[in-house]
């Protein structure tokens, strides 16, 4: 029960963070392309741990609505933000999506559009792929920020690939698998071996060669799937041992 009002709160803190920078867009007060405030002065505006800001700006990093450049600050993105879409994750609740089979999704889509990327790309596709490593490399001591970096990463490729309407399928897939993954990235250990393999992705695609650009995706998201199945919190896996001991002493019993 204490874990469940901690994600709560967090939860609630992470909206707070939302609705606010929400309120400022939608007023004109923040324009695309601008700095938000310093983070000290930014989290006690809304009385909030600078801790549970960062977790609301990285939310909306996700998103889309935000960019942060490592070192320099957070800004808002240019072109619409994207507020009040129906989120793959509820529609997956309530039908029953299990995580695999997006992922299967992903790699099903996500290799084909890193193909297109490497054959249609542009220079400033390629500009911003190369900042998006630079940001993963420089986030690994802060998963948070890794996974904000990593999101972004993808999301440039499906813009490079030329394709709006599989890039807009491929961006509703990852930002539901998002919002799973933000709950457990802190216990995640291969960020770094995860950081490489996307700049061997950004090379292949930054030379123009589809073809090793899609089987280093589809491998890439397949040792994603298999990491982050790994993630699971070590509550939850005493829970499983213990459930299990108790079948064994039940059937013993029995």
């Amino acid at each position: 029960m204490p874990r469940v009002k901690e994600e709560e709160r967090n939860t609630h803190r992470t909206m707070k963070v939302v609705n606010h920078i929400r309120s400022l867009i939608e007023s004109g007060t923040l324009q695309p392309g601008d700095k938000i405030p310093p983070e000290r002065e930014f989290a006690r505006s809304l009385k909030i741990s600078r801790a549970s800001l960062r977790t609301g700006i990285g939310y909306m990093a996700a998103m889309g609505v935000m960019k942060v450049r490592h070192g320099v600050g957070t800004f808002v993105a240019d072109g619409p933000p994207q507020f009040g879409t129906a989120s793959l994750s509820l529609i997956g609740a309530l039908h029953g999506f299990q995580s695999w089979q997006m992922f299967e999704s992903r790699i099903i889509l996500e290799s084909h559009l890193a193909a297109l990327a490497a054959e249609r790309g542009k220079q400033e596709h390629f500009a911003a792929l190369a900042d998006e490593v630079a940001e993963m490399f420089a986030s690994m001591n802060s998963p948070s920020d890794y996974l904000t970096h990593d999101l972004l990463f993808h999301r440039v490729i499906s813009q490079a690939s030329g394709n709006p309407i599989l890039a807009a399928i491929i961006e509703t897939i990852t930002s539901a698998l998002y919002d799973s993954r933000r709950k457990t990235v802190e216990r995640s250990t291969d960020m770094r071996e995860s950081a490489e393999m996307h700049r061997e992705i950004y090379r292949a695609i930054r030379a123009r060669n589809a073809k090793e650009a899609h089987n280093l995706m589809e491998q890439h998201l397949r040792m994603a799937q298999i990491a982050q199945g790994m993630e699971r919190p070590t509550d939850r896996k005493r829970s499983i041992r213990a459930s299990k001991k108790r079948q064994v002493r039940t059937a013993s019993a029995a």
